[in-house]
């Protein structure tokens, strides 16, 4: 919605200006670091230090920087819908109902004292009556089109509506100029309605910003506004509070509501020294965080950041209208010129009034505003339909390119598996079941390998109090040590080999990571490790398939015979595995020189410059790598890949929706435009034309936030994932510590070896 007093009205589209909430702690220029806070235009994700990441060599292909907030939007010809909360539309900036309700009142009287004729309604009195109602919702429009002129910005809908009414109040068309400016107004209302529906999701996420916080210093308790909170200092967080900063949790274990961050609704549980960050809501006791980030360097604050940005970014349809009204304005006043002048000189019973009228209704019918108004909230309420169901679009131009794909791209670990070992087979020999775990479990809580952390959180509490001595790690083999009176050796075959322990041959066919296990120097069985498919993940690949995706591809570092196997698993086409990033981005390449339309989805720091090479780079964890995430176009939150398919099912409506205004606005005023030209619309007519039709328009862009994007046959929310005790999108141990996979020292038959 524009504000005509605004000095700088064609500056000021940038939806994401649209998002200036008083106190609710919204992201500003001071909370971002002092390199973001001066980047030019096209510098990544603001808040982000790049201090604290290496991307040399790390570049954003054409068309993927995030707009600067103060210069994102430059292009609506005259048509502003920035100043969101701080508008009005006449004096009374507190009610912007009040004063076109007075002008409404007015015209309505004014109509009846006309149509009843009476005496004192005549002359000056008449014009001075419909001048008010006219001033109480025109002047600022007015004033808008005078002010525009210096910046060069002269062809505008202001300008339009100015000319358009004043010159009905030039030839004594008072009712038809005040309706005409009125309605316009009531129009700009709505339009404010809706935008004020469309951002709501995004105002929740913005409201998940703690405005205070209780700093514990010198022993005393201390309440700070978190921005004066540093690293070190140690937070306070009652029952019920959200958590101001990111942390680490000085005593556990404590259980926190994550729904504001990930969209899940299921508590998660932290234990002393694991992350806590800004957003999470503390659920039972008094907790301690030790404060680990800057109040504008949290991954909230980044989030945050990322959501702003977003509607800075235009579509291709956007940029097309933009540009369109450009060429239309000036094109629609020299008709209307000449509508008036022609006729002079052709027509025999030449009246000047009535073909001025006619050039004045042509005006109106020819107001781009169902188009300049209708496009931008109609994509930006898909961007806010994506945020409620957890996706953050980076721009509107994302949600064009995502419903263009024809491939998708995909990492494994992380993306498409949970991320984190787990015991996915027992298998005892000689021993029971139960024996062997308790054995094997509290030898392995000798060792910090991932592959151990994984059975010792299997086993349990039944690992705990067992007595372990003389522990010996075997360089590339595994442990020996003596456990409850038994003499134990966990690890690999190449460890029973070595201490001449004979075991079935087929173990060595188990493409799992495993762990084999000895008692007293008889073979007692394995347990196989490995990174289980997410609960949607095959899901994902139907759903995908059904939604017109000809091309599904898996990517991934693991050896290639497990990766296979979760790919005949899944249903997936295609599938790579044993790859360096260097050949994931080879083989996107690939794709892209057929002629491919691609999304590759990835969650680690090593699918940074994959995603980067895209056209539409998603990052599956909205609070994991932070170079994954600023490098993405499309942030999921929830860490399930069949938000994906939730983000097409968006991107086409959306794209269906904007289609639809444009036909509707093209139609309606290509009629009445040539009726207005040909004496046969009044002034009326030109008011349903222009004001009508952006009506219509915006109520169907509000059509984008009511509709289901939950696929057929399934619940909207997708029940998340086991626990692993790692923070939402963290990093998993597989990710975080790939080198120790490859090259550590220890004993597990891992396939990545």
């Amino acid at each position: 919605m524009p504000d005509p007093t605004s000095p700088n009205t064609d500056e000021e589209l940038n939806t994401a200006k649209q998002v200036q909430l008083e106190n609710v702690g919204a992201l500003n220029r001071d909370q971002l670091t002092p390199e973001a806070a001066t980047a030019p235009e096209g510098h990544d994700v603001p808040g982000h230090d790049h201090a604290e990441h290496d991307h040399s060599g790390h570049h954003h292909p054409a068309g993927k920087k995030v707009v600067d907030l103060g210069a994102a939007a430059d292009e609506h010809a005259g048509h502003d819908h920035g100043s969101g909360d701080d508008h009005d539309h006449g004096p009374a900036g507190d009610n912007p109902y009040l004063w076109p309700g007075v002008s409404f009142a007015l015209l309505l009287a004014g109509i009846a004292l006309d149509y009843y004729k009476v005496g004192f309604f005549t002359g000056y009195v008449r014009l001075v009556w419909y001048g008010i109602a006219f001033l109480l919702v025109g002047w600022k429009v007015i004033r808008s089109a005078v002010q525009s002129i210096p910046s060069g910005n002269v062809f505008n809908e202001f300008l339009l509506m100015s000319i358009a009414t004043l010159g009905a109040f030039a030839i004594g068309e008072y009712p038809e100029g005040v309706a005409v400016m009125l309605f316009y107004t009531v129009g700009e209302l709505f339009q404010d309605a809706a935008v004020n529906r469309a951002k709501r999701s995004i105002k929740a996420l913005l409201e998940i910003q703690a405005t205070e916080v209780t700093v514990i210093r010198n022993g005393q308790s201390v309440v700070l506004d978190p921005k004066e909170v540093v690293v070190g200092d140690t937070i306070e967080v009652k029952p019920g509070e959200k958590v101001a900063l990111d942390g680490t949790l000085a005593k556990g274990p404590a259980s926190f509501n994550t729904a504001a961050l990930t969209g899940e609704s299921v508590p998660q549980t932290k234990q002393t020294g694991e992350p806590v960050l800004a957003g999470m809501v503390n659920l039972e006791s008094l907790i301690q965080v030790a404060v680990t980030a800057n109040y504008k360097d949290t991954k909230l604050a980044k989030i945050l950041a990322m959501v702003q940005d977003a509607v800075g970014r235009k579509a291709k349809t956007q940029q097309f209208i933009t540009k369109f009204a450009k060429i239309y304005t000036p094109i629609v006043v020299l008709l209307a010129v000449l509508l008036v002048a022609v006729p002079a000189v052709v027509v025999d019973d030449y009246v000047f009034r009535d073909w001025l009228y006619r050039a004045l209704v042509f005006l109106v019918i020819s107001c781009p505003c169902a188009l300049v108004i209708s496009i931008p909230l109609g994509y930006f309420g898909g961007i806010g339909a994506a945020s409620k169901a957890g996706i953050l679009f980076k721009g509107s131009n994302f949600l064009d390119v995502m419903r263009e794909l024809d491939t998708v791209v995909m990492d494994k670990t992380g993306t498409l598996t949970q991320g984190v070992f787990a015991v996915q087979q027992v298998q005892p020999v000689g021993v029971e079941q139960a024996q062997l775990l308790r054995l094997v479990g509290a030898l392995e809580t000798k060792s910090t390998h991932p592959i151990a952390k994984a059975v010792v959180g299997h086993v349990g509490p039944a690992a705990t109090g067992v007595t372990v001595e003389n522990v010996e790690e075997i360089s590339g083999h595994g442990l020996r040590g003596r456990v409850d009176g038994h003499d134990v050796l966990a690890g690999n075959t190449k460890l029973l080999t070595k201490f001449n322990v004979a075991y079935p041959a087929e173990v060595d066919q188990i493409q799992d990571s495993i762990v084999v296990a000895a008692v007293d120097g008889q073979y007692a069985g394995y347990l196989t490790v490995a990174d289980a498919p997410k609960e949607d993940a095959a899901r994902t690949v139907q759903e995908l398939r059904a939604d017109g995706i000809t091309k599904i591809v898996m990517l991934s570092g693991d050896k290639d015979s497990i990766v296979q196997r979760v790919a005949r698993e899944l249903g997936i086409d295609e599938a790579h595995g044993g790859l360096l990033p260097e050949d994931k981005a080879r083989y996107v390449q690939q794709y892209k020189d057929a002629g491919r339309k691609l999304a590759f989805v990835g969650d680690g720091v090593n699918d940074a410059p994959v995603v980067a090479l895209a056209d539409v780079g998603i990052a599956m964890g909205g609070l994991g790598s932070d170079a994954t995430i600023e490098t993405a176009d499309v942030v999921i939150q929830t860490d399930h890949p069949s938000k994906i398919a939730t983000a097409r099912r968006i991107a086409r409506a959306t794209h269906r929706v904007v289609w639809q205004n444009i036909w509707l606005a093209f139609i309606v005023k290509g009629i009445v435009l040539a009726l207005g030209a040909g004496g046969l619309a009044t002034m009326w007519e030109a008011v349903f034309a222009d004001v009508g039709v952006a009506l219509l328009a915006i109520l169907n862009a509000v059509r984008i936030q009511r509709m289901d994007y939950a696929t057929p046959g399934t619940t909207k929310a997708v029940a998340p994932a086991p626990s692993t005790g790692a923070g939402p999108g963290q990093a998993s141990v597989v990710e975080s510590m790939p080198q120790q996979l490859r090259q550590g020292p220890h004993h597990h038959n891992d396939p990545a070896a």
